[in-house]
């Protein structure tokens, strides 16, 4: 660019300097060759008209330059010579200024045209990497079929790189190895950037509006998942039951053939809190009215089930499709509910309400407070003190019993000593998600025969659905971070990110796919590894055999309250609702460890190769990045993201 630009300045002053000299010789001839001609006097113009050979005169008479000389009498052929050389001159000087000029465009357009093709080929280039990037994405320039046939090709050749066995060996030595050196942890491990999360507080029980009447008619749902999808669906029908002016009736839970827990909702929450605290908001009733019981619904059209109601489905949705269905029967009964009320937009007040059902209103029974309260103080190790979530969690009648005290005394909150801490792991890793993934998690043909088998039973939709579309593969989904992290990478995160070989380990979830075998893996490192299973006696955990609901509440207790929490896969239901409560009602003192699957995918596919100070740097750098504290997303959950203006205020 440079270069063009001093090259244009050089061949503009070049060609100005033959125009100087032509105007000064012009000016100094022009005075000289005033003519009078016959019948009146003319100027004969040679800088308007150059090429200008003969004159008409009188009349028409054509005179040459001969003639031109007689007429005027006083130039004598001298002058006229003198003159025919300037001529010349001038038109020599005329010639070479065209040539420059060319030049100087010739010049110009050849360094235009280079500049052209470079930005040309930069963007390509710079195309063609977005597009690896993101994978499959639309190019306008080239037919979609190549643009998949790109790709695929290209992910081809990266499983043939680096493709996943399911063992980890190498690595698992290395940790070994690390964590005997027994090193300080870091700083920040049991830590939360406390400044900017204290700043936020709960709020979201504060009201601003007058309680409805529920006159419109009675909503009922029978929620479908197990129990955190549950709760889910709770908070969002009594935000619909709001919305409509509508009266609604304590929820019911469906039966799954997954779960198989037969629990309704008074088995896990408080329905007398759940009413009474909710009764400024909307009017709620334990059983619709004898009038009402003996309607057929399904008949006369008042049951909705999910494939009747979009996924997150706006406000404006059930204002024109179910208002209609309750004014005309006086119920409507949705059937399923999972998913299916919008986060955004919502009007702030129903939004807040939201968060007052999700935060305040679900306490879960005493028998169920009762039990957590016994695992937590046996999670502490007996040095028990009182975290600040224990008494949202457990009331303050069932807090006191983790100092070991059976009367109701005033509870003060203690910072966790180093021999009580305990960090939570909620390993996502039971058979209904191993085998809903698709992954391959190193079991050979006989994990394949065995997940396939399950699939046919609980998930014939999605077996059907492989049989006729192409899915990508196991490779691929492990790669884009799709697949739920197997004990083994889980504990090679939480050794990387220096948790101690000391520390407690409690292990959430029910029925790990690969049972004692491949807990083994996590023992080995972290021997003080342990579940509710080994804490509680089987006299204790009798009263909640064959409810695995009510056992998730206890992982849901005993999770929201450690000293650290972990999750394994993001997405769980589990460990939305309690990353949730810990940003509520932690004060910045919970921290919770979202580790990114995709990035972490890419940093364990390389276990063959990876030297282990390497391998922590990456590991931590991927979790610190989550770590984070930011207001929620537009369209995100407020129950995995309360920090907004409608659930927290921030100071």
């Amino acid at each position: 660019m440079f270069f063009s630009i001093s090259l244009s300045l050089s061949l503009s002053s070049l060609s100005l300097s033959p125009f100087v000299d032509s105007d000064t010789e012009r000016g100094r001839d022009t005075k000289k060759r005033s003519l009078s001609l016959i019948m009146g006097q003319e100027r004969l113009d040679d800088e308007e008209r150059p090429e200008s050979r003969d004159l008409y005169v009188y009349g028409g008479a054509r005179l040459g330059p001969t003639r031109i000389s007689t007429l005027a009498g006083d130039l004598n052929p001298k002058q006229s010579i003198k003159r025919g050389k300037r001529k010349r001159i001038r038109a020599c000087s005329a010639c070479s200024e065209r040539r420059t000029a060319k030049t100087a465009i010739g010049v110009i357009a050849i360094l235009g045209f280079f500049c052209l093709v470079n930005w040309f080929m930069l963007s390509r280039l710079h195309e063609g990497r977005v597009w690896l990037r993101r994978g499959l994405s639309k190019n306008p320039n080239r037919n979609s079929k190549l643009v998949f046939s790109q790709n695929e090709e290209r992910k081809k050749f990266e499983k043939t790189k680096r493709k996943y066995n399911g063992t980890y060996g190498r690595m698992l030595s290395l940790a070994a190895h690390a964590l005997a050196e027994n090193k300080l942890e870091p700083k920040e491990l049991w830590q939360e950037p406390r400044e900017q999360a204290s700043a936020w507080k709960p709020c979201a029980d504060q009201r601003s509006w007058t309680p409805d009447d529920g006159k419109n008619g009675y909503i009922m749902v029978t929620a479908n998942g197990g129990i955190n999808q549950q709760r889910v669906a709770v908070c969002n029908i009594v935000v619909v039951a709001r919305l409509l002016n509508a009266s609604l009736v304590i929820p019911k839970f469906m039966l799954s053939d997954v779960w198989t827990d037969a629990s309704h909702f008074g088995d896990i929450y408080q329905v007398e809190h759940f009413i009474k605290y909710l009764s400024p908001d909307i009017r709620i009733v334990k059983e619709l009215p004898k009038n009402l019981q003996s309607l057929d619904l399904e008949a006369i059209g008042s049951v909705v089930t999910d494939s009747e109601v979009m996924k997150e489905a706006k406000p404006d949705f059930y204002m024109q499709h179910t208002l209609p269905i309750l004014v005309k029967n006086g119920v409507v009964h949705f059937v399923g509910f999972g998913n299916r009320l919008a986060f955004d937009p919502i009007p702030s007040e129903l939004q807040r309400l939201r968060c007052r059902c999700n935060f305040h209103a679900l306490h879960f029974v005493p028998r169920i407070q009762e039990t957590a309260a016994l695992l937590m103080r046996r999670l502490r190790d007996s040095r028990s003190y009182v975290a600040p979530l224990d008494q949202h969690l457990l009331g303050p009648k069932f807090a006191s019993l983790i100092l070991g005290n059976e009367s109701n005394p005033p509870l003060v909150q203690h910072e966790a000593t180093s021999s009580s801490k305990y960090l939570a792991l909620h390993l996502r890793f039971e058979i209904d998600m191993v085998a809903h993934s698709l992954c391959y998690f190193g079991g050979g043909k006989t994990e394949q025969k065995e997940l396939d088998s399950y699939r046919q039973k609980h998930f014939p939709s999605l077996l059907t659905l492989t049989k006729k579309k192409k899915f990508p593969s196991a490779d691929v989904l492990r790669t884009e971070g799709l697949c739920p992290l197997t004990p083994e990478e889980a504990v090679l995160m939480l050794a990387a990110l220096g948790f101690n070989r000391e520390t407690r380990v409690f292990v959430a979830g029910a029925n790990i796919y690969g049972g004692s075998k491949r807990l083994a893996v996590l023992t080995s490192l972290y021997p003080n590894l342990v579940t509710k299973e080994k804490l509680l006696t089987q006299s204790e955990l009798q009263p909640f055999k064959n409810f695995s609901s009510q056992l998730a509440a206890l992982d849901f207790i005993a999770c929201a309250a450690a000293d650290a929490f972990a999750m394994t896969d993001p997405g769980s239901q589990l460990s939305s609702l309690v990353s949730g409560y810990r940003i509520y009602y932690g004060g910045g003192k919970m921290p919770t460890i979202r580790p990114n699957k995709r990035r972490l995918s890419d940093i364990l596919m390389r276990n063959s190769t990876i030297e282990w100070n390497v391998f922590e740097q990456r590991v931590r750098k991927a979790i610190r990045q989550t770590k984070h504290v930011s207001a929620r997303p537009t369209g995100r959950s407020v129950y995995r993201y309360p920090r907004c203006k409608e659930c927290m205020c921030h100071a």
